[in-house]
């Protein structure tokens, strides 16, 4: 656990297409974290892209990134291209072993598992791909958070929220994380039952399958690229 005094050096990875929420989501809790220095690390310095057209400028280059204490991967669209990218998973080689937490939200795991940092643990990812993660050495658990010694997972968009809360005790202790999560009024009441295949009919997971089928056929892809190279397939 941190001291007062301590600064713990947050870096969340941008790419383009990523989806804004599995970002910002964590941001919002980080942020508010006594001590923290968030980093929001790309290529470049300049905008990002998210998925939905919504810019997000970068603070730092990957080349300028010596030292964190959390690197943190979040998911969308783009990170297909990402499962390809070495110049991103050569930093997240490089910056990992440094750090206390290794983490993901969504299918930011899928890029950590092509980084070779999954293999041999378990955690979560979003419904739709969490099997993809037994392509790459990692064993997927179909719950909200998942811990395993340094690495901490959130599943699908919005648990991005209960993933930084998770780590925020990590790192400061429950008691700070209760008071974020009360100063956020984060106190969830969907309107429907259905966020996830646990509580969502069987009907209604199936059109949402279909929908998106030919896009995870594309993840998929690129996810056996990875466990290629990760000599896993």
């Amino acid at each position: 656990m941190q001291t007062e005094a301590s600064v713990v050096r947050i870096g969340l990875v941008l790419f383009p297409q990523l989806t804004q929420l599995d970002l910002m989501g964590p941001v919002e809790v980080f942020g508010r974290m006594p001590g923290a220095e968030v980093a929001l690390l790309w290529k470049s310095l300049d905008p990002v892209p998210s998925d939905k057209g919504i810019q997000i400028v970068p603070t730092e280059r990957f080349d300028d990134c010596d030292h964190l204490d959390v690197i943190c991967v979040p998911g969308g669209p783009g990170q297909i291209a990402l499962m390809d990218d070495e110049e991103v998973l050569a930093f997240l080689r490089r910056i990992a072993p440094g750090c206390r937490l290794i983490t993901s939200v969504c299918t930011g795991s899928l890029v950590l598992g092509a980084a070779g940092l999954l293999t041999g643990y378990r955690a979560t990812s979003h419904w739709s791909s969490i099997d993809q993660l037994a392509m790459l050495g990692v064993t997927p658990v179909p719950e909200r958070v998942v811990r395993d010694r340094n690495r901490i997972t959130g599943a699908g968009v919005t648990s991005g929220i209960d993933f930084a809360l998770t780590v925020v005790a990590d790192l400061a202790g429950p008691d700070v994380a209760r008071e974020l999560q009360l100063q956020m009024e984060y106190d969830p009441e969907p309107p429907y039952p259905c966020g996830s295949p646990r509580t969502a009919s069987p009907e209604l997971v199936a059109k949402v399958r279909g929908k998106i089928a030919a896009f995870l056929a594309r993840r998929r892809a690129a996810t056996e690229r990875a466990a290629e190279r990760l000599n896993l397939s």
